[in-house]
């Protein structure tokens, strides 16, 4: 009887891996284990991992670095969620003879949490909700109105114009900028181009970021482009944490340059209990929901299920490579 291969799922926060698609096609073949807690560190992480040929990763979730990969030797097939992982190795993966192989995913889920963070902060909705709850203030915040105002949309890429698509349907006007948006593309969006990310940040009411992280737009937002913002201005990153300052972000915050942010990335996730962001009043929060959502999870799960099954096949899709 042939042996059956050990597959992991990791950061399974919600229980939902296996209800979220069909695993029957390869059962008979690989014995699937999930992992409802965050590993931590990564002594935990090879020391729970040893035995798995197949591993599947949420996100960003678990890093995966050569330090990891060098210590797993069963390691055969890494499957991560979405088609780009910044914390996994890929060379690494490869020089030990790992495939990577991702899934598809949605842009709407990232899209609508971000509304929902401007909503939340510009009608006060977690102040007012929790004053209803303990029979506090009947009434006690003046909303920010969104039409007439102006968007800033830093990254006009897929996410980016799906932003400005509902702020012109909230009758916002809309400013974008990123270091390769031309005039002529912002236009076909009906966007405004701005020439500098300063214009962008000194013009705009709400600031929303839409980039990739990478070495050109890490610390993009610091210390002095937070202090050219206007002082009723919201921040909103949805994106990565590495692209704002985190340290210049906490001071603006404390200070009132702003007047406050919507943050769904951290540079350190979970967030540790104590940290200075589970703390500040002009700040709503959410813990990394922006993918989290049925439909995505569905696509999820069910290409990772697709994914095994052709790497089982000898013919794997869907997969990443280093670029060397």
């Amino acid at each position: 009887m042939q042996t059956k291969l050990r597959c992991a799922i990791l950061d399974d926060y919600q229980n939902v891996a296996l209800s979220s698609a069909d695993w029957t096609p390869i059962l008979d073949r690989v014995e699937v284990q999930t992992f409802n807690n965050y590993l931590g560190s990564e002594e935990k992480v090879v020391q729970e991992l040893q035995d798995f040929e197949i591993i599947v990763l949420m996100r960003e979730r678990t890093p995966f670095p050569e330090s990891v990969i060098t210590q797993l030797p069963n390691l055969k097939l890494l499957i991560t969620s979405g088609m780009r992982n910044a914390s996994i190795d890929l060379q690494a993966a490869e020089e030990n003879g790992v495939i990577v192989c991702g899934t598809e995913g949605s842009s709407n889920p990232p899209t609508e949490l971000t509304w929902a963070l401007i909503l939340g902060l510009s009608r006060q909705l977690v102040t007012e909700n929790n004053a209803l709850r303990s029979n506090r203030n009947w009434q006690s915040t003046v909303g920010m109105d969104l039409y007439g105002k102006t968007l800033g949309l830093l990254g006009l890429g897929k996410i980016g114009s799906r932003m400005a698509e509902i702020a012109q349907a909230f009758g916002m006007n809309v400013i974008a900028w990123s270091e390769n948006l031309t005039q002529a593309r912002a236009e076909e969006q009906g966007v405004q181009w701005a020439e500098t990310k300063e214009q962008l940040l000194e013009q705009s009411d709400i600031v929303s970021i839409h980039l990739v992280l990478s070495d050109r737009t890490r610390n993009l937002i610091g210390r002095a482009e937070l202090q050219r913002m206007k002082n009723t201005a919201l921040l909103i990153n949805t994106s990565r944490a590495g692209i704002v300052d985190q340290e210049a972000m906490v001071e603006a915050l404390q200070n009132e340059w702003i007047a406050g942010a919507g943050l769904d990335v951290y540079e350190q996730e979970p967030l540790p209990v104590n940290h200075m962001l589970r703390t500040l009043p002009n700040l709503l929060a959410t813990p990394h929901l922006g993918y989290v959502t049925q439909g995505n999870y569905a696509i999820y799960f069910n290409h990772t299920v697709e994914d095994i099954e052709m790497f089982m096949k000898g013919t794997p899709i869907r997969q990443l490579l280093s670029k060397k």
